[in-house]
C-alpha cells in the first residue's frame, strides 16, 4: 500500500495526466461530474457524482459505422478506432461493480468490440466512500463501500490518499509513481474503513428485502397485483434508467448526413412506449408492463442468468432523481417485503 499527502494531490494528478487522460469529479452547475483533468482543475469529493462513470465504457451517442453512396456504389466505413489510454479517478464501489455488471453483457459472446475497447484501456481508481448517504445501499448487494474494487482502491482522509493496487495495471502506475509515493500499512486505513462500515450498518436502507427475489419465484413477482398501483404514477421520463449505471438499453438508428449515412446507437428506455417496438406490435402496451420489466430485470431475470448477481448497485441515484420518487427502494419494499 502506498500513500500521499492530501496537499499534494494536485501533483499526483498532474504526474498522471501526463502520460494518460485523466477524469475525475468536478463541480459543474448540475453537481458533481467526471471531467477531463487539466493542470489547475480541483478535485470535488461530493459523494457521488450526478451521471455514473459508465460513460467511459458505454457512452449515450457514439456513431459504429457509416456509408458513404455514389451511384450504386456503397462503400462501408468501420467508425471504430484505437482508445487512447485512460485513467478514471474517484469512481465509487457501486460504479466499479457496474462495471462487472456491465461486463457479463458487453463482453458476452459477440463481443462488443466498442466496449472492449474502452475497458482494455481505461484504469480505474476506485474512492471509498468516507460519509455515506442515506440514500445510499449499495451494502444490500454485498458491495463494500470501504474498500472498492479497481485497479487501484484508494481511501482519501481529511489529510492524506491511500492507494491499494489489485490489478497489474494499477500496480505498473503505482510503480511510475513510486518517487512521489510513501509507503503504507494496513492498519493505516482499518480505523477508517471500520468506520466507514459502522456508517453503513446504520443507513435506513442497510436491511432491504431481497431474498424473496429469486428466479423460482419468477412468475409470483410477475404477477403481483401491486404493480399495477406502484407503476400507477410513473411518468415514463426514463429519468431513472439515464442515471442508472448499470441500465444497457440501446437503440440503433441512421442519420442521413446529405452526403452518406452515419449509423449510430444511443441509449435507449425500456420506460419508453417505442420501446423495442416493431412492425408487428408493441410487446408491452401499458406503462405497467414496462415499468415492471424494468425492476424484474433487474432483480429476477438479471440474476438468474448471472450467477445471481442483481442488476442494481445501490448508488441511490434513481431515488434522487425521479419526479415522483418512485424507485427500486419502493418496489423491493412492496413487492418483496412479505418475508421480512
Amino acid at each position: 500500500m502506498k500513500q500521499i499527502s492530501r496537499d499534494q494531490l494536485s501533483v499526483f494528478f498532474d504526474r498522471i495526466a501526463a502520460k494518460k487522460t485523466l477524469y475525475l469529479p468536478q463541480k459543474t452547475a448540475d453537481g458533481s461530474a467526471f471531467m477531463r483533468y487539466d493542470t489547475g482543475d480541483e478535485y470535488c469529493d461530493a459523494h457521488n457524482t450526478t451521471r455514473s462513470a459508465k460513460d467511459f465504457f458505454f457512452p449515450q451517442v457514439e456513431t459504429i459505422a457509416a456509408f458513404h453512396t455514389e451511384g450504386k456504389k456503397i462503400e462501408v466505413i468501420d467508425k471504430r478506432n484505437e482508445c487512447e489510454d485512460f485513467v478514471i479517478f474517484g469512481a465509487r464501489a457501486c460504479d466499479v461493480r457496474s462495471f462487472d455488471i456491465l461486463d457479463r453483457v458487453f463482453l458476452a459472446a459477440p463481443v462488443d468490440t466498442f466496449y472492449q475497447n474502452r475497458r482494455e484501456h481505461g484504469l480505474i481508481i476506485s474512492l471509498a466512500c468516507n460519509e455515506p448517504e442515506e440514500t445510499c445501499f449499495c451494502s444490500a448487494f454485498g458491495i463494500d463501500a470501504a474498500a472498492p474494487a479497481g485497479d487501484i482502491s484508494a481511501l482519501l482522509t481529511k489529510d492524506t490518499l491511500f492507494l491499494n493496487a489489485i490489478s497489474d495495471k494499477g500496480k505498473a502506475l503505482l510503480s511510475d509513481l513510486d518517487d512521489i509515493l510513501k509507503d503504507a500499512k494496513d492498519k493505516d486505513v482499518d480505523a477508517e474503513k471500520e468506520k466507514i462500515r459502522r456508517i453503513l450498518k446504520a443507513l435506513p436502507l442497510q436491511n432491504l428485502p431481497i431474498s424473496s427475489f429469486t428466479s423460482d419465484r419468477l412468475m409470483e413477482r410477475f404477477s403481483d397485483p401491486k404493480w399495477k398501483e406502484l407503476s400507477s404514477a410513473c411518468l415514463g421520463c426514463g429519468t431513472c434508467t439515464f442515471v442508472c449505471p448499470t441500465c444497457q438499453c440501446f437503440d440503433v438508428r441512421d442519420f442521413d448526413t446529405g452526403h452518406g449515412v452515419e449509423r449510430y446507437r444511443c441509449w435507449d428506455s425500456c420506460m419508453y412506449s417505442d420501446f423495442t417496438l416493431m412492425a408487428a406490435a408493441q410487446p408491452r402496451l401499458t406503462q405497467m408492463e414496462r415499468f415492471r420489466q424494468r425492476f424484474m430485470h433487474k432483480l429476477v431475470y438479471y440474476p438468474a442468468n448471472n450467477d445471481g448477481i442483481f442488476s442494481c448497485v445501490g448508488c441511490g441515484r434513481c431515488m434522487k432523481s425521479c419526479p415522483i420518487s418512485m424507485n427500486i427502494v419502493k418496489v423491493m419494499k412492496e413487492i418483496g417485503g412479505e418475508n421480512e
